[in-house]
């Protein structure tokens, strides 16, 4: 089964740093008509996102969860779409800046590191090289050519600072889209020209 893995803030919903209350999570334009589409066109969808919130002491991960399922409502109630899985990263060690004892370490699960991907790859049966990864950070490209997956970078979110090399780093994604839903047109179309 193949994937189209996405990250969340600035891909999924607009980016507005960490959300402290969760009816200020929005979605981007057109990212609940992406999810549905290829969940027609038979894609597994997944959410993978660092979310250090719960590491800095701003928030438990009840509040991110909470956040998530408010993501699921929106979906749901835009274009009857849903995400097959929801991952996401609470870890940070002390020295990038974390600070509750509970989440203030090194994991495997923090992007550019590949866990989260190996997850999804042994409890659904993912098969990560047939696998996408879209997202808005030089840190989702690494993530996914670490693994060995096609990288698209959109440049909602910060992706347009990436391009310039004023955020993270410069990276070499497989495709640039403006948003996750030119992002998914392409995904989709590679498809079709596979097929």
């Amino acid at each position: 089964m193949r994937a189209v893995f996405l990250d969340r803030d600035g891909v999924l919903n607009i980016e507005a740093g960490y959300i402290h209350r969760v009816e200020d999570l929005h979605l981007m334009p057109g990212a609940a008509q992406a999810v549905h589409l290829l969940q027609q066109a038979g894609w597994f969808t997944a959410l993978v996102s660092n979310q250090s919130g719960p590491a800095r002491g701003y928030y438990g991960t009840n509040h991110v969860d909470a956040l998530h399922h408010r993501l699921q409502h929106l979906l749901a109630q835009e274009a009857g779409a849903r995400l097959d899985s929801v991952a996401y990263c609470p870890y940070l060690s002390t020295c990038a800046g974390g600070t509750a004892p509970t989440h203030s370490r090194w994991s495997s699960w923090r992007k550019p590191n590949t866990g989260m991907f190996t997850h999804c790859a042994w409890r659904y049966g993912v098969d990560l090289a047939a696998s996408v990864m879209v997202g808005d950070k030089a840190t989702d490209i690494d993530m996914a050519h670490n693994a060995g997956l096609r990288g698209v970078l959109v440049t909602s979110g910060f992706g347009e600072n990436v391009l310039k090399g004023d955020y993270q780093h410069r990276v070499q994604p497989n495709h640039v889209a403006p948003d996750l839903l030119e992002a998914v047109h392409w995904i989709l179309a590679q498809d079709e020209g596979s097929a």
